[in-house]
């Protein structure tokens, strides 16, 4: 895939005229995926695809369009390069429009070991032992590729794999799980296994229903995960900031959070590529927010032109973001909650006031009644409705030493390269409302 594409990037190039640039981008895998329902394979198969992105331009106005590869990918270019030329006089000029005119050409590849698609499925079933388990494996190899016709080349290569999946009980009753990398392990998938199969015995038990109320609480790793990500939603955007629309919004007046919170966007240990559409190479790491107080916003180049700032990120949200541990073992997170709510996932985030970061939601699937340190019951589903400032702020006790890497499933269209490393949250109180 590398060869070609950068094969057909020089060949547009030899076909500009003066004073156009070419900007190419290529997205494509080569990847396994199964479904499961009912503990069985529902559907497998693989896929290899590639398409190609092309971006002409002329001053201040730009055309694209986007093509699959194929076996005539140069005839095909070179056609739609003649359809973008037609066009590129009819449109108007675009003042926010930055690339970069600097070449700065890089090579990434990432190797994973990762066994056959059919020797993990019948380690996935033989560790689900006939329960009803649904789910979604999908592994193989990204590729993301940039070259223009100012001489700039840039690859991204990386082996990984995702298996999202859930155990079933009943009605409204299931465990939420998910085992994510690039090395398959499988002790570590068996151990993952057993502790689902655990907590689905504990959902078995009667219910609890609790009252509205401020309780004590352990987020899950998925549970923060769903928390970071409504953060995304313009909290550590550029744009966002300078519009005064982040939710972070009083973290820029000097307000912080709990000085154990530190936030990175953390590209070069991430699946993301280093670099983006427009050819500005991402640095390795930004820091968002540190030690609780907000640091480096998130800078897309369209940003950089209209408020004068570098460009530093492709999309103004986290692709690889990493929050740093805490000191709380996670074999005995429940002993740090002691009384209170175990909550597995969270759901239906969005935002009650977003300009004072308060966030409301559901609790989901495996959410405990915690006493002493134990599991005691299920708990229905309960609203939340509370402030970030408080959540990981005044009321963080501290975050788990452990970290769960957390990739993105989204499979539609093509594998996403987005993702998290995140821990599990001790908080000292949550406001459940009903």
């Amino acid at each position: 895939m590398r060869a070609a594409f950068f094969e057909l990037a020089q060949g547009l190039g030899r076909e500009l005229k003066a004073g156009e640039i070419l900007l190419c981008n290529f997205s494509g895998e080569r990847s396994d995926f199964v479904r499961f329902n009912r503990g069985r394979v529902r559907q497998a198969g693989s896929v290899a695809q590639g398409y190609v992105s092309l971006r002409l331009v002329r001053g201040q106005r730009q055309a694209s369009v986007t093509l699959s590869m194929g076996e005539d990918d140069f005839a095909a270019g070179k056609e739609a390069l003649a359809r973008l030329r037609g066009i590129l006089d009819e449109l108007p000029e675009d003042p926010w429009l930055l690339i970069n005119e600097t070449p700065r050409s890089s090579t990434a590849e990432r190797r994973g070991a990762l066994p056959p698609a059919d020797e993990i499925t019948n380690e996935i079933i033989e560790n689900s032992r006939a329960r009803d388990l649904v789910g979604i494996y999908a592994a193989g190899t990204l590729y993301r590729g940039f070259a223009n016709s100012l001489g700039q080349h840039n690859w991204h290569e990386v082996d990984s794999f995702n298996f999202d999946w859930s155990l079933y009980l009943e009605a409204d009753k299931a465990v939420k799980s998910g085992y994510a990398g690039f090395t398959w392990d499988k002790e570590l998938l068996k151990q993952k296994f057993e502790h689902a199969v655990q907590q689905l015995g504990d959902l078995a038990r009667p219910r609890r229903t609790i009252e509205p109320g401020e309780y004590r609480v352990y987020l899950a790793p998925r549970a923060l995960d769903e928390l970071t990500g409504l953060l995304a939603w313009g909290g550590f955007s550029a744009r966002s900031r300078a519009t005064k629309q982040s939710p972070l919004l009083r973290m820029e007046s000097g307000e912080t959070l709990s000085p154990r919170v530190t936030m990175i966007e953390n590209t070069a240990e991430g699946i993301a590529p280093g670099f983006q559409g427009d050819g500005f190479v991402k640095p390795p790491r930004v820091v968002l927010i540190e030690n609780g107080a907000l640091r480096d916003a998130l800078v897309s180049p369209r940003s950089a032109k209209e408020y004068g700032l570098a460009p530093n990120a492709g999309r103004e949200s986290p692709e690889a973001l990493e929050v740093a541990p805490g000191s709380i073992d996670s074999a005995h997170a429940l002993e740090a909650l002691d009384t209170g709510l175990y909550i597995s996932n969270l759901w239906y985030l969005n935002f009650s006031d977003r300009p004072a970061g308060r966030i409301t939601g559901m609790t989901r699937f495996a959410t405990f009644w915690v006493e002493r340190g134990r599991i005691a019951a299920p708990v229905t589903p309960m609203r939340f409705d509370d402030s970030v400032y408080r959540m990981l702020g005044a009321n963080l006790v501290d975050f788990t030493r452990s970290r769960e890497l957390l990739l993105d499933a989204s499979t539609y269209g093509e594998r996403s390269t987005s993702g998290a490393r995140l821990p599990g949250a001790v908080l000292q109180s949550l406001r459940l409302t009903l």
